[in-house]
């Protein structure tokens, strides 16, 4: 079982991490001329069929999302995540079938264990099968997946955006503190521009990719949107943290303040979707609103009183 364990997490792995562009073909074959003597490496499938030919060895089979058909022979596991396996050759190792059915065929053998977490697999009378055959309920542990693959992306937002906000308080302190200004000062207004910017990108996209003349600045805006979203979420962070961590404190440390906050939220179902769109918009506003302030002192004219606005 030891084995067979390894085996299936290595398939797992390299499902969730990716895996070469020449995995993702289907079907798979192995290269030719693969022996006894020169075993090829392990074949490995994400989305496809994997294919062993008569008188080929492999060191393994994986295969996520497809069927295996055996005739040579595998000096090693076979684990199918969720697919059927034909077998007519030899496995040295275990035979494992975890959505899927294996079908064994008279001159089929097995040297290890045949498991199957789904459909009782086909023996036929023939073929030889020297461990045990057993089923075994991967269900508890594959329900944990959706799960863990949530909490990978949650951390994966949350540190991307710490390293992006970092970077940029770093690199234009002054920029920030011109964004904290506006979210002080004209609150309101920015979250207007952040609406306005918000409908007007996708509207001029949309407008420019219906003429082919326009269809690089279609193009060009659907790109940067990406990571104008991610500037604008950091600069809503850093607002909301220096709002509660105000100065002299560290920029930094406010940043982290309000991400913090905003991470937290986004535990939260439907509302944390919510909190993250809403910080965006204000983000959007208060890098519109930073930009058109900075204008108006460049020109020599002066912004209107703000009064009480975001106060």
């Amino acid at each position: 079982m030891r084995r067979t364990t390894v085996a299936l997490a290595a398939a797992l792995s390299i499902f969730l991490l990716g895996a070469p562009a020449a995995a993702l073909a289907a079907p798979t074959a192995v290269p030719s001329g693969a022996t006894a003597g020169d075993p090829a490496d392990a074949l490995v499938v994400i989305n496809g069929d994997g294919e062993v030919e008569r008188g080929e060895v492999v060191e393994g089979v994986f295969i996520v999302n497809g069927d295996a058909r055996i005739a040579g022979r595998v000096d090693g596991d076979v684990v199918l995540v969720a697919g059927d396996a034909t077998l007519s050759g030899r496995v040295d190792g275990n035979l494992v079938t975890i959505a899927g059915r294996a079908r064994l065929l008279p001159t089929a053998s097995v040297g290890g264990d045949l498991i199957y977490g789904d459909e009782r697999p086909q023996v036929a009378p023939r073929a030889s099968v020297e461990g045990e055959i057993q089923k075994e309920d991967w269900s508890d542990s594959l329900g944990l997946f959706p799960f863990i693959g949530a909490l990978v992306f949650w951390l994966a937002i949350g540190i991307s955006a710490a390293i992006l906000g970092i970077l940029l308080l770093l690199l234009a302190p002054r920029a920030a503190d011109a964004a904290f200004e506006q979210a002080r000062r004209r609150l309101w207004t920015a979250v207007g521009i952040g609406v306005a910017i918000f409908i007007a990108l996708p509207l001029a996209s949309f407008i420019a990719a219906i003429t082919l003349v326009g269809l690089p600045l279609a193009l060009a805006i659907a790109l940067a949107m990406l990571p104008l979203a991610a500037i604008a979420y950091v600069t809503g962070a850093w607002a909301l943290g220096r709002r509660i961590v105000g100065p002299p404190q560290n920029r930094i440390l406010s940043f982290l303040a309000g991400l913090a906050i905003l991470r937290l939220a986004a535990l939260i179902p439907v509302l944390g979707g919510l909190v993250s769109f809403a910080t965006m918009i204000v983000g959007m506003g208060l890098l519109g609103a930073a930009i058109a302030a900075a204008r108006d002192r460049g020109s020599g004219r002066q912004p209107a009183p703000a009064h009480a606005q975001g106060s």
